[in-house]
C-alpha cells in the first residue's frame, strides 16, 4: 500500500492519465469542442470592439479594403481549421481552393493578439479586444494591405464583367464576372507593326503619367474610339489592350441600363485598373435602342462623375462608322485617340498568314498582293476563318483566300479608306498624347488641321508611307 503514497508513482499515474486524456481528445475530435468552450469562457473576461468592413461604400463603389481583407483571410491556414468552409477547383490540375462561407468565423493572431473575423452578408466584421486595439489595429491593417497586394500580384487573374438588369431597390452587385482568358495580344492581331508600336508606346506613357495628369488637373484616364466594318479586329484589339495593361474589362450593355442614373451607378461600381468598353455606340445613338439619353452618354464619357471615379481607367468605344455621329461625342476630352479598322490589305494579310499558317513568304503571295491592289478585300475575320479551315495545307488555304477575294471581295476594297497609298493617298493616325485627340483615317484630316492651328501640334511622320501619327511634344512626360 505504501507504493500508492509514493509521490513519484502518483506523478507517473498523473502523467499517464493526462497523456491518455489528450490522446482521447485528439482522436475523437473533442479537443476542438474543448477549445471552443474555453474560448467562450475566456471571452467572458474580455471586452471586444467590432469593426465592419462593407463590400460597398456609401457611394455604391466597391470597397477596396473589403477585397484586400477577403484575399488575406482566404490565405490563412486557420480557414482549414474552421467548422466549415467552401471548396472550389482551381485553375491548375487537381488544385483545390478553400474559400470563406457566409457566417464563417476565422481566427488570426498578430503580435500576440487574438483577432476574429466574421463573414457576414456583404460585410466582413473584425472583432478585437479593446485592450489590444491601440497596440495592433493600425499595424494589423497595414499588414493585411501588404500581404494582399503580394497575393494579388502573384495570382492576378483578369476578369470580364457584364452588367445585368437591376430589380427594384436591389442595385448592389449589378456586375457579373467570368475569368478573362482571351488569348489576343498585340503580337497576334492583324495590324501594321508601326501602328502597334505607337499604340503600345501611348499605353506605356499613360501607365506612368499619374502625376503628370494630376499636375494638369485632369483625371488619369485614356479613351479610344475604334471604328470600322464588322470583323476587322476591334474586339481582338480590346482584348490585346486589356492583356497588355493587365486590366479587368467592364463590358457595358446599354440595352440593360434603365436610365442615366443607372449608367452612373454602374460606373461607380467599376474598379480602378480596368478597361471600360461600350461596343456599337453608333447604333445606340442612331437607333435610340437604349433608355440612356445622349446627355447621359456624354456625361459618362467625361462628366463630373467620371472625373471623380474614373481614375486609372481606359475607355474604349467601338463604331461601324462615325460619319453620322455628332462632334459632341467625338471631341477631344471624350475621345483621345481615333483608330480606323479597315478591311484587310496585303500587309495585314501577311500578318494573318504568319499567325495562322506560320508563313512568312509563299509563291502565291505575289498573286494575293495583285488582287488586293486591284481593289478586292475581305475582313480579317473572313480571311482568318479560311486559314483555320485549311490550316493543314498552307497552299490550299492561300488558294481558298484567293478564290474568296476574286468572288466575294470584288469592290470591297473601295470601302477601305486609305488602304492603298498609291491610289487613295496615305492612311493617317494622328493622336495627341496630351490634351488632344487622335484620328485614324481621312475623315479626321480637317479636324487635325484645325487642332494644329489652335494648339500647334507637332506632326511626326512615321517610317511607313501609309501612316502618320501626331504627337504632342509633352508625350515624353507620359501625357
Amino acid at each position: 500500500m505504501t507504493i500508492l503514497y509514493n509521490p513519484f508513482f502518483l506523478l507517473f499515474i498523473t502523467f499517464v492519465f493526462l497523456f491518455l486524456f489528450r490522446v482521447v481528445l485528439i482522436k475523437t475530435g473533442l479537443i476542438f469542442t474543448v477549445k471552443k468552450k474555453w474560448r467562450l469562457f475566456e471571452d467572458c473576461f474580455h471586452v471586444y470592439q467590432l469593426f465592419k468592413v462593407p463590400k460597398f461604400n456609401e457611394s455604391m463603389q466597391r470597397n477596396q479594403l473589403y477585397h484586400k481583407v477577403f484575399v488575406y483571410l482566404n490565405s490563412l491556414t486557420s480557414v482549414e481549421d474552421s467548422d466549415f468552409t467552401n471548396l472550389f477547383t482551381g485553375k491548375k490540375p487537381n488544385e483545390i481552393l478553400l474559400r470563406l462561407d457566409p457566417n464563417q468565423i476565422i481566427e488570426d493572431d498578430f503580435l500576440g493578439a487574438k483577432i476574429l473575423w466574421i463573414n457576414e452578408d456583404n460585410n466582413l466584421v473584425l472583432k478585437i479586444r479593446k485592450a489590444d486595439k491601440r497596440r495592433v489595429l493600425r499595424p494589423y491593417l497595414q499588414h493585411i494591405h501588404s500581404i494582399s497586394d503580394d497575393l494579388d500580384e502573384k495570382k492576378r487573374d483578369l476578369k470580364l464583367y457584364m452588367n445585368v438588369v437591376g430589380h427594384g431597390d436591389d442595385q448592389k452587385g449589378r456586375w457579373r464576372c467570368v475569368p478573362f482568358t482571351h488569348p489576343s495580344t498585340f503580337e497576334t492581331i492583324a495590324m501594321e507593326s508601326d501602328l502597334k508600336n505607337k499604340v503600345k508606346s501611348d499605353l506605356e506613357s499613360f501607365l506612368k503619367a499619374k502625376q503628370y495628369y494630376h499636375r494638369l488637373g485632369r483625371v488619369w484616364k485614356r479613351s479610344y474610339l475604334l471604328y470600322g466594318p464588322s470583323g476587322t479586329g476591334k474586339s481582338s484589339f480590346i482584348a490585346a489592350l486589356a492583356n497588355f495593361l493587365s486590366y479587368d474589362v467592364y463590358d457595358f450593355d446599354l440595352s440593360k441600363v434603365s436610365d442615366d442614373s443607372d449608367l452612373k451607378l454602374l460606373l461607380l461600381q467599376s474598379t480602378a485598373k480596368s478597361v471600360i468598353v461600350i461596343e456599337d455606340l453608333d447604333r445606340y445613338l442612331s437607333e435610340k435602342s437604349t433608355a440612356v439619353s445622349l446627355s447621359g452618354i456624354l456625361n459618362f464619357m467625361d462628366g463630373m462623375l467620371t472625373s471623380s471615379c474614373g481614375e486609372e481607367r481606359v475607355m474604349v468605344f467601338t463604331m461601324n462608322g462615325k460619319d453620322h455621329v455628332g462632334q459632341a461625342v467625338l471631341r477631344p476630352g471624350r475621345i483621345d485617340v481615333h483608330i480606323h479598322f479597315p478591311l484587310c490589305d496585303f500587309t495585314a494579310f501577311k500578318t494573318l498568314a504568319n499567325s495562322y499558317l506560320g508563313l512568312k513568304d509563299h509563291k502565291l503571295f505575289p498573286q494575293v498582293e495583285e488582287i488586293f491592289q486591284n481593289g478586292s478585300s475581305l475582313s480579317p475575320a473572313e480571311i482568318g476563318e479560311l486559314m483555320i479551315a485549311n490550316r493543314n495545307s498552307p497552299s490550299r488555304a492561300l488558294k481558298s483566300v484567293i478564290h474568296a477575294l476574286q468572288t466575294d471581295g470584288d469592290g470591297r476594297g473601295a470601302l477601305n479608306i486609305g488602304r492603298r497609298s498609291t491610289e487613295n493617298g496615305p492612311r493617317k493616325l494622328s493622336g495627341e498624347m496630351g490634351e488632344g485627340s487622335g484620328v485614324f483615317g481621312k475623315e479626321g484630316a480637317n479636324a487635325v488641321k484645325e487642332f494644329k492651328k489652335l494648339y500647334g501640334l507637332l506632326r511626326v511622320k512615321s517610317s511607313r508611307k501609309s501612316q502618320s501619327f501626331d504627337l504632342n511634344g509633352d508625350q515624353k512626360e507620359g501625357g
